[in-house]
């Protein structure tokens, strides 16, 4: 498992890793421009010396060569070509160039500097042990790599105490969304990223919230349907069973048993109806955007009541609309109509119906009038509820056509609702505030009865 670290820690380390590269890159340049300092210092010093020298050039050779060098220095006094020697201490320079060089001498590195005498033309080379810059030159360096260590400890000691101050906003912050804090941004931290993070925190907790919140809400509402589902299911799943029941323990006339056949056939529809419109529920609720599409309202109109009047006899369906193109779905638009319409014969006991569209505005309005019974105003909207069934309801439905009804209004934005119809039955007014209504191009905007009249 990999090893974690506080967040202080790294902040320490950091500022020790930044010090020392720092410190590592200054000490070489120091270190470079103390070896060139103390060069130079020592080359001054053989300058000056030859300045004393040269002059009295031909005085010197008469003691020079007894002199004693003793390996501290070395004085080497050569011809205008630098072949010969004419005198020299103990320790003789090689020839050399007028100038200054280092060379090494009997395994002895030497600085050394050569002068030319202006009247003799001789050349005189002076040198002293190289060691002796460079021993003071590492010794300075010793001084400037201590100085740097302690540096970088100083430095990674302010890191460690200043690192703790600035991820206190951190720590705090952790320690209220442990708390589970409501509000974790009350003020500002003085730190960007915490603030940063603390905003980013806070949202996220309340999406985190509000998808629970939902989830709690859907799991709710899905347990309500499914309890509602299983008892509207149950009541005719009874009866079937009842029903078999009485046929394997009595004996029944052929009429008593044509009779309960018949109950089955009646409970057997019922519990399909209602599993095809809790299909067709659920296949609403997972709608997407991809499912809208244009299509011609006053095509889908004509269909529903072409198919309408066949399944229902002497049933006379009429289309009343100004040609429209919608951005909707298909299925679900066809749906509500066969609802609406299924729903008026089934339960209202119609014999005419009237389908009307229209533009108002950005929206666009169903309306769907019938001469039924009607619907009570007590009842118009409960109606809409799942498995609710009016007063004049037949015991034949799912008690989800108006609940179909509703919800695909709801997925093209807008609403279903009752009203007074001037048919003398219910009117039924779907508001699609969704849907992208204009006139079809190049077709009269005028009112027009479907071809399929009369309904």
């Amino acid at each position: 498992m990999k090893r974690s670290f506080s967040l202080r820690t790294r902040v320490a380390a950091a500022t020790a890793l930044g010090a020392t590269i720092i410190v590592v890159a200054l000490g070489i340049l120091v270190a470079l421009a103390i070896n060139r300092n103390n060069l130079s210092q020592l080359d001054r010093r053989l300058e000056t010396a030859s300045d004393v020298l040269v002059p009295n050039a031909a005085t010197a050779g008469l003691f020079l060569g007894a002199l004693g060098d003793k390996g501290a220095f070395a004085i080497t006094i050569r011809s205008a070509g630098g072949d010969t020697v004419l005198v020299s201490t103990p320790t003789r320079l090689p020839p050399l160039e007028p100038g200054w060089e280092s060379v090494d001498v009997n395994g002895t590195k030497y600085r050394a500097f050569t002068a030319t005498t202006p009247f003799l033309g001789t050349r005189i080379s002076l040198a002293v042990p190289y060691s002796e810059a460079q021993d003071v030159t590492t010794e300075q360096q010793r001084q400037v790599a201590l100085v740097g260590v302690l540096a970088v400890a100083a430095a990674s000691g302010l890191g460690w105490l200043f690192g703790g101050r600035a991820v206190r906003p951190l720590v705090d912050l952790t320690g209220r969304i442990v708390r589970r804090d409501p509000e974790l941004t009350p003020a500002s931290s003085g730190v960007r990223e915490a603030d940063e993070l603390a905003s980013a925190a806070e949202s996220m907790l309340r999406d985190v919230a509000e998808a629970q919140d939902a989830t709690t809400a859907a799991l709710a509402t899905a347990r309500d349907f499914a309890a509602v589902s299983a008892h509207e299911l149950r009541t005719p799943l009874t009866a079937m069973r009842t029903d078999l029941e009485v046929l394997t323990t009595h004996q029944l006339t052929a009429a008593q048993q044509h009779e309960i056949f018949r109950d089955l056939i009646r409970a057997q529809g019922r519990v399909e109806s209602t599993l095809s419109d809790l299909e067709r529920l659920a296949r609403g609720e997972l709608s997407t955007d991809q499912d809208f599409v244009d299509c011609d309202l006053v095509d889908i109109c004509d269909l529903a009541a072409d198919d309408a009047m066949r399944h229902h006899p002497g049933l006379q369906v009429t289309v009343d609309a100004v040609p429209l193109t919608v951005r909707g779905m298909p299925g679900g638009l066809r749906l509500t109509l066969d609802n609406a319409i299924t729903n008026a014969v089934r339960h209202g006991g119609a014999t005419a119906v009237r389908i009307t569209l229209r533009a108002v505005d950005d929206a666009t309005v169903i309306t769907v009038d019938d001469n039924g019974s009607g619907v009570p105003d007590a009842e118009r909207t409960q109606v809409f509820e799942r498995f609710h069934r009016g007063t004049n309801a037949t015991s034949s439905g799912s008690g989800l056509g108006l609940a179909l009804v509703a919800q695909q209004a709801a997925l093209h934005g807008g609403r279903a609702h009752f009203e007074d119809s001037p048919l003398g039955g219910a009117r039924l007014v779907v508001e699609l505030h969704s849907a992208d209504a204009h006139p079809m191009p190049h077709l009269p905007a005028q009112n027009a009865t479907s071809p399929a009249s009369p309904r």
